[in-house]
């Protein structure tokens, strides 16, 4: 299984990092908004409602908010031809910032440079939400 390790500094307190982070429902307004038009959480369900319409589902497996990490597993609607996708979010104190770390697990092995490229595009896109703040 390949691993893609991502990570930003966040000029945004920790905490701030991961109220926004532990707030599943709401990728669409705190986190990824333009990249996710809507979510909504059913049970340990995440239903994440794409701009073109499509929809992932992902099992939300962990919201652990003493080490401030956040896991999951896109179970349906995998946009990619992945055989299996887990990933999980990590937020660091950092002084005054934050370090947010987002790791993925991808199978086929050879999707992961695919990934890795997302992922970066993602998290990118995540400091600069989060900044605005």
């Amino acid at each position: 299984m390949a691993t893609v390790s991502v990570e930003a500094f966040i000029e945004a307190p920790a905490r701030q990092v991961w109220d926004a982070v532990a707030d599943v429902g709401a990728v669409h307004r705190r986190l990824l908004p333009g990249r996710v038009a809507a979510a909504r959480v059913e049970g340990d369900v995440r239903i994440l409602t794409m701009p073109d319409g499509t929809q992932v589902r992902e099992l939300i497996l962990a919201v652990d908010h003493d080490i401030r990490r956040m896991a999951y597993t896109v179970t349906d609607g995998q946009r990619l031809p992945l055989t299996y996708h887990h990933a999980a979010f990590q937020v660091f104190e950092d002084g005054d910032r934050s370090r947010l770390v987002w790791l993925t697990d991808v199978l086929p092995h050879a999707m992961a440079d695919v990934v890795r490229g997302r992922v970066e595009r993602g998290i990118q896109e995540i400091k600069e939400i989060l900044e605005r703040k």
